[in-house]
């Protein structure tokens, strides 16, 4: 799996986490809205920590934090940025 594809799984979980999480406050005793969060944290975690470790962190709480600073910035690619 490529960095992109890897980094859209990881967004696609956070988000369906911060949409449970929304859906949650208005309907607290949901126990399948529970159990959804649940699935989607874990899947999460799992993604976030195969990406940092094939890629290196997504935040800079991560244990490495200065490891971003090492990646190209957009202006130091070859591609004509016009």
């Amino acid at each position: 799996m490529t960095r992109e594809q890897l980094l859209l799984r990881v967004s696609q979980a956070q988000f369906a986490m911060w949409e449970l999480r929304v859906y949650m406050d208005t309907h607290l005793d949901n126990a399948e809205a529970q159990k959804l969060y649940e699935k989607y944290k874990k899947q999460f975690e799992k993604l976030k920590s195969e990406f940092e470790e094939k890629f290196g962190p997504i935040t800079l709480a991560a244990s490495n934090s200065d490891e971003w600073l090492k990646d190209p910035w957009p202006w130091d690619a070859d591609e004509d940025c016009r």
